[in-house]
């Protein structure tokens, strides 16, 4: 059995992510422990809440070093994938810095957070593999990544923003791959598999 570790910090959502594991199979093993995240064969690093409280949590338990210096597949999920990025607007927020990108508010030119299901387009990586371009796929955020050249898929709200970015072993998406249906349990699956 793959032996897949949940990051556990003050942000919610670890539960859905753990059910949806639960679903193709897997007990994963929720943990704030830096011994058993480095023994893990895969990391879940999932997320909803605020990004400033969620890096002093982390940076309070030294998480912020063992995360970033993890060397097997690591999948950030909303605030997870921000928190993976360089800088957040959101209480002016320096964050892991794996990826060099800045997470930015949406102009409020309509209804922000961005909720509800929208499209993913301009597919760049082998974890969106059996998923068809403008795939269907549940978001829920006020904040949003640059496009960059580490950007493997995007969306579209105001603005297109970074749905999902890959950089070596790390992975994040925008989106909640546990609550959008087939199209996020395939891509958990892919990961599971990697």
């Amino acid at each position: 059995m793959t032996k897949i570790a949940i990051v556990k910090y003050n942000a919610g959502n670890i539960q859905s992510v753990q059910f949806a594991l639960n679903r193709l199979g897997i007990e994963p093993l929720v943990t704030d422990n830096p011994q058993q995240l480095m023994a893990a064969e895969k990391v879940i690093f999932p997320g909803v809440g605020e990004a400033s409280t969620a890096m002093k949590f982390l940076k309070e338990r030294k998480l912020d070093k063992v995360l970033k210096n993890l060397k097997q597949p690591f999948l950030g999920i909303c605030l997870g994938m921000q928190l993976m990025c360089r800088h957040s607007e959101e209480n002016n927020t320096d964050c892991l810095g794996i990826f060099d990108l800045n997470v930015k508010q949406f102009p409020p030119l309509k209804k922000v957070p961005h909720m509800g299901w929208n499209t993913i387009n301009h597919f760049n990586a082998s974890l969106l593999n059996g998923i068809k371009e403008e795939a269907y796929v549940y978001f829920v955020h006020s904040f949003y990544a640059e496009l960059g050249p580490e950007t493997i898929c995007q969306s579209n709200y105001i603005i297109p923003f970074t749905a999902g970015l890959q950089k070596d072993n790390f992975f994040g998406f925008q989106f909640h791959p546990e609550k959008s249906g087939t199209m996020g349990a395939t891509i958990l699956k892919n990961f599971i598999e990697m």
